[in-house]
């Protein structure tokens, strides 16, 4: 029987065929790149925390420099408290497995509450020095902003951090991610000499602080940067109980 290519039901029957046939190669596709995908995730990570540590590598290298200089990494509650676990490789932890972001946009959708939240936390031994790497994650102008943050054996010593951004505007809120911004944590304190927390405080770009507990904010990208301070006081807070009951020290080394 000889189709009418003119008519409604011809029209019909070859768009939603056409439509099964695409989605069919879309999802075929999808499936066959997304472990190559996910790998790639996995090691950019990885560079992301061996950035916070001031280890550069390309993301290729990430997976066996992580190896050698993150020995642990572990789950801490909204009080600072650590969540039981095992000694898992800290590449397959649950720590690592955690999507902070994901976790973010349900608590600020009220589908989590703040109290429920978790924070993961890495230990690191770089050139015999103990430190602490801390993810965070916040919102910018345009959308999320986040980073690592790590910390020397004291528990109050920025020792280096590294952010990114989904959308920020180029040389305005887009700077977060470059190395005059970057660059300024190294040797800031999150904590006042008697132990009290302080966090890192970003101030108006352009202000050139010399505060010991906060670094200078980009120009024309006030939005993003209050959108960093914000990240680093709720975030580091959290952090704050833990390093201090995880290093004992509850007052500067002197």
């Amino acid at each position: 029987m000889a189709f009418d290519k003119n008519s409604n039901g011809f029209t019909f029957g070859f768009s939603i065929a056409l439509v099964v046939v695409v989605g069919t190669i879309l999802a075929v596709t999808y499936m066959a790149l997304k472990p190559a995908y996910d790998e790639n995730v996995r090691r950019e990570k990885m560079q992301n925390i061996l950035a916070s540590l001031n280890v550069e590598v390309d993301r290729d290298a990430a997976p066996e420099r992580f190896q050698q200089i993150v020995g642990r990494a572990g789950l801490i509650d909204a009080q600072g408290r650590p969540i039981p676990g095992d000694d898992k490789d800290p590449a397959s932890s649950d720590a690592f497995q955690l999507d902070i972001l994901k976790q973010y946009k349900a608590w600020k959708a009220n589908e989590l509450k703040a109290e429920e939240m978790l924070y993961p936390v890495y230990e690191a031994n770089k050139e015999g020095k103990k430190l602490f790497v801390l993810p965070m994650v916040g919102t910018g102008l345009w959308g999320p902003i986040w980073g690592y943050v790590s910390v020397e054996s004291d528990g109050r010593t920025i020792h280096g951090s590294t952010f990114d951004h989904k959308g920020e505007t180029p040389g305005l809120g887009a700077e977060i991610a470059t190395p005059i911004f970057e660059q300024q944590f190294p040797g800031k304190t999150m904590t006042d000499p008697n132990g009290t927390f302080t966090g890192i405080k970003v101030y108006k770009g352009g202000s050139n602080t010399t505060d010991e507990h906060g670094v200078d904010g980009i120009s024309g990208g006030t939005i993003t940067s209050d959108g960093v301070d914000e990240m680093l006081r709720r975030t580091l807070a959290v952090y704050d109980v833990y390093l201090k009951n995880a290093t004992g020290n509850s007052y500067s080394q002197r």
